[in-house]
């Protein structure tokens, strides 16, 4: 990505907030680098460069800025690249992939050659896998030991690193500072005592569209698993075969609060970019909008609600089985559906967990679905049968959701009983396509009609869809959010 130095410098001189996380500013005198919003003293212009991510300024040798934290940015539009096979990697990698894997590995799940996954790193970032791998763990364990009472062991493991050697080592190399001094100079000098649960802040580029998220996901509730009270959202996860409990709720700032309990630290990474998945934290709304705005009939959608984003998927296995209940019928029905399925094949909680909340049971597993005959259910023995060839071919394929997205789909299609619209639902859900669009849906085309026109055929509105891309799958928000909201 190519900047226009003296543009990004007028940026940083009138500290507008609207770049935040778009770019990073380094200082040649000093060896940091901070984000365009940083309240220090304004460099003069031949002692700066700027780069569009934190990787590639930690790999120019400098340093993150103590006050104006760049691990705090909102996520970097330049890291997810015009590229998707470098989107998906970016996604492996912030779930923990390069932790404990190799980029060999990480490329066969892409579907991709290992030297072709560097080749577009390179062009796309700015920066290796690795040493995006490496920023984003040197970042997030600065993160939690600013916003958190961990251990600096538990620092290590939690922001994914094997040893709590490799992390003092890394750290005092970019940072020029030992961890437990920097938690001394930030004013948490105490040695660390953990409480129950991780809080954290995820922050996010605004405006951001909260009560739109949060309607979606009452309407959406299989209780058991998941429940929406007081402002706070709370659900239940199994992440390799480990329990994890997640609370999220609307932060004072531009930020979600987010608190997490989990039995294994080195999950951390994976839970929070299941958070940032599931609401939609990387969007850019300002580039969005103004792309769909060209649209008239789209124009007052998106400045009624500018900050509107796409649900995304806590699990992309959950996604495809609410998907199969909720073809052909109503979502409250659907609803009523999945909270049976729940009552009957959700596995507990252990009591010492189900009591703190108002959660206490896992969504179903494949397995699990698998045994039963889900007469209970009282659904036609089509849409069963669909069921259970899903859950047999996710537990037949190693990584069902891996390689590329128009793999994915084609092994969806491949299902019987799946077709063309529920692909797309759960491409655009749980594959985090932006460009997902399910033409064949229904309220897509009575939406566009309420907005103006005939209602469109699947051919029209496939062919109506093209202005919309790269970004279709928030046209498709806009769209069913306005129906939802009348």
């Amino acid at each position: 990505m190519a900047l226009d130095q003296d543009v990004c410098y007028a940026i940083i001189s009138a500290r507008d907030s609207r770049y935040d996380g778009r770019f990073f500013t380094a200082v040649k005198t000093t060896g940091i680098y901070c984000r365009p919003i940083c309240p220090a003293r304004l460099p003069k212009r031949d002692n700066v460069i700027f780069y569009p991510s934190a990787a590639v300024a930690q790999d120019e040798g400098f340093r993150p800025c103590l006050r104006c934290r760049p691990e705090t940015a909102p996520d970097t539009p330049a890291w997810r690249g015009t590229s998707s096979s470098v989107g998906r990697a970016l996604r492996l990698i912030e779930e923990g992939a390069l932790d404990s894997g190799s980029v060999e590995q990480m490329a066969a799940r892409l579907g991709l050659g290992e030297r072709q996954v560097r080749r577009l790193f390179l062009k796309h970032v700015g920066a290796s896998p690795v040493s995006v791998a490496l920023t984003r763990r040197l970042l997030l364990a600065k993160q939690l030991l600013h916003e958190t009472d961990l251990t600096i062991t538990q620092v290590a493991m939690a922001s994914g690193f094997g040893s709590i050697r490799r992390f003092n080592e890394s750290f005092q190399q970019v940072f020029k500072t030992a961890p437990s001094f920097l938690r001394r100079e930030i004013g948490n000098e105490g040695p660390g005592v953990p409480g129950p649960d991780i809080h954290l802040k995820l922050r996010y580029r605004p405006p951001y569209d909260w009560g739109a998220m949060a309607d979606f996901m009452k309407a959406r509730l299989y209780w058991g698993v998941e429940s929406f009270e007081a402002g706070i959202y709370r659900r239940s996860l199994s992440l390799d075969d480990q329990i994890v409990l997640v609370a999220v709720a609307q932060g004072k700032g531009d930020w979600l609060n987010v608190q997490v309990k989990l039995q294994d630290l080195t999950l951390l990474p994976k839970v929070i970019a299941r958070v940032r998945e599931a609401f939609d934290l990387a969007a850019d709304p300002d580039v969005i909008g103004s792309h769909l705005g060209q649209d008239f009939a789209l124009q007052g959608l998106v400045l009624r609600r500018p900050g509107l984003r796409v649900p995304g998927a806590f699990d992309p296995f959950e996604v495809g089985i609410r998907a199969i209940l909720g073809q052909q019928i109503t979502v409250s029905a659907a609803i009523k559906l999945g909270a049976g399925l729940v009552s009957q094949l959700g596995a507990a909680l252990p009591n010492g967990w189900a009591q703190e909340t108002d959660v206490w049971r896992l969504f179903p597993s494949a397995e699990s679905i698998l045994a039963s005959s889900l007469d209970f259910l009282g659904m036609p023995q089509a849409r069963v049968l669909c069921l259970k060839a899903y859950c047999e071919a996710y537990l037949a394929e190693e990584d069902f959701f891996g390689g590329d997205i128009g793999l994915v789909l084609a092994r969806l299609l491949g299902v019987k009983g799946i077709g063309p619209w529920t692909a797309s639902y759960i491409a655009l859900r749980a594959l985090r396509d932006p460009d997902a669009f399910p033409a064949e849906d229904v309220a897509l085309a009575r939406g566009l009609e309420q907005l103006g026109g005939e209602r469109p055929t699947r051919v029209a509105l496939e062919l109506r869809s093209q202005a919309w891309r790269p970004w279709r799958a928030y046209a498709a928000q806009h769209i069913w959010t306005k129906l939802a909201s009348g």
